[in-house]
């Protein structure tokens, strides 16, 4: 699934901040625009309505005829024509039963309309708790209003019913509203534009700042030590998560050289208790070659040169087996510094085969000469290694095969030892490379481990392929440059 950035999602979601605001005013303005209108209409209605009755009470306190029902044609015979003149407006006059009296429209308009008064607003009047109903209806794509209430006489009796059309002419309100929106619309298309290139650039800051954390994020290692974040130009947003950064850093750095010490401590426990173990081995038989020399010692014996022969070589191949124990976790420990130089792999290889003088040991190679810069000492120890490893392990042969093949490709130079002896089963495989580990019933399980640190310090690998009872494969991989 697609997924947008983070510089993207801001960028969208200020222009759809800014689109759903001016959508939204928008949307109160033509709500407020209607609300206005509402009252304003209401408003001239009444406005209208009160200085009508007025003008109406007036002419019944004045008039000369008994002010009922049945003379308000009478009364209002001229003086509707003087009303609608000094109000602008059309007046019709009622009964009490809805049937028209008079109307101050002309007759050929008012044979087009109905005399009766609408049911519907008869009602309402009669059940309205102040005796006024407005009625709200569209005509011709036109609003209008229509107000009924009752004309009362001097004692408050209902005697008619005043009707006043109103026509809502929202003309000059909706020019103003128009005008308004596209005012409006001119100010928002301004402030997208603006806000456009304020989120593009404030995005890519943020995102900037963001990617330069996660690229420092992904270089940090424990076993290196790692630049802490300079949060000086950065935003006060983003500046704790730089700050828990770096104190993360020092707590990594404070946890690495604990566990780098805890390591080495424990690795040299560890190597204190293989050494003691080791020199054990051959002390406690030389204690009992002693002791028992000391119990059966005669000096009348006529074998007591024999006797005395004997026990030296005993302790004297003991001493060698000490000698040699030493030696290797001598080499192991010191590991002596390595001397890059320019070194021919194959005639370096060639010379670390013929110490061991054995035909059985062959060398292959694709080029005659394949330069590489490593340290001559240190590649015939790794190769004197292998190589014992593979005699050892084709010891139990009559046709014992060993194969050292040296190779040049692109980027790097594979150099394999191959052997057809007893193999390595798979449990023993994953330790093969490990101090101490050995699958032989004597030696330390030092010279693997070795080679492996010799050969990592160039940036290489060494690999096994192995198979029980079939063969050992040792492949090494070094870079050229």
């Amino acid at each position: 699934m697609f997924k947008r950035s983070l510089s993207t999602r801001i960028f969208l979601s200020m222009i759809a901040l800014v689109i759903g605001a001016s959508v939204l005013i928008a949307i109160v303005t033509v709500y407020q625009y209607k609300q206005e209108a509402e009252d304003l209409h209401r408003e001239k209605l009444n406005r209208k309505e009160n200085a009508i009755r007025a003008n109406i009470n007036y002419i019944l306190r004045t008039t000369y005829y008994t002010v009922n029902t049945e003379n308000l044609p009478l009364i209002f015979k001229e003086k509707i024509y003087e009303i609608q003149d000094i109000h602008d407006t059309e007046i019709n006059i009622y009964d009490t039963q809805g049937h028209l009296l008079k109307s101050s429209m002309t007759k050929f308009y008012l044979d087009s309309l109905s005399t009766q008064m609408p049911e519907k607003a008869l009602i309402a009047l009669q059940n309205s708790s102040n005796k006024k109903y407005v009625n709200s209806f569209v005509e011709d794509n036109q609003k209008y209003q229509s107000s009924y209430t009752y004309i009362l006489d001097k004692y408050f009796k209902p005697i008619g019913i005043l009707n006043l059309p109103y026509i809502e002419d929202d003309g000059f309100l909706e020019r103003e509203l128009n005008d308004f929106l596209i005012l409006l619309a001119q100010v928002y298309a301004i402030m997208l534009i603006a806000a456009m290139v304020l989120a593009y650039f404030q995005s890519n800051y943020i995102t900037r700042s963001l990617k330069a954390i996660s690229q420092t994020l992904n270089q940090t290692r424990l076993d290196q030590k790692n630049p802490k974040i300079k949060a000086d130009r950065l935003s006060s947003e983003i500046k704790p998560l730089i700050h828990s950064y770096n104190a993360m850093v020092d707590q990594l750095e404070e946890s690495a050289a604990k566990l780098a010490k805890s390591e080495r401590d424990e690795a040299w426990r560890q190597m204190a208790k293989q050494v003691a173990h080791e020199i054990k081995n051959p002390l406690t038989p030389m204690r009992l070659n002693i002791q028992n020399f000391e119990r059966r010692f005669k000096a009348d014996d006529p074998d007591i040169k024999t006797k005395l022969k004997d026990f030296s070589s005993s302790l004297i191949q003991q001493i060698d087996t000490l000698s040699t124990i030493a030696s290797a976790f001598s080499d192991f420990a010191k590991m002596p510094a390595q001397k890059t130089e320019t070194i021919n792999l194959v005639e370096t290889t060639k010379l670390a085969i013929d110490i061991f003088n054995a035909n059985y040991i062959q060398l292959t190679t694709n080029q005659s000469e394949i330069d590489l810069k490593f340290d001559k000492t240190q590649w015939i120890r790794i190769i004197t290694n292998l190589l014992k490893n593979a005699i050892q392990a084709t010891s139990d042969l009559t046709d014992p095969k060993i194969l050292v093949e040296v190779t040049e490709l692109e980027k790097t130079v594979k150099i394999s030892v191959q052997d057809n002896g007893c193999g390595i089963s798979e449990d023993h495989q994953q330790h093969i490379f490990e101090p101490k580990f050995t699958t032989k019933s004597s030696g330390m399980g030092l010279g693997l481990g070795m080679v492996k640190n010799l050969v990592e310090n160039y940036k290489g690998s060494i690999k096994l392929n192995s198979k029980l009872n079939q063969g050992s494969t040792f492949v090494i991989s070094i870079p050229k440059n």
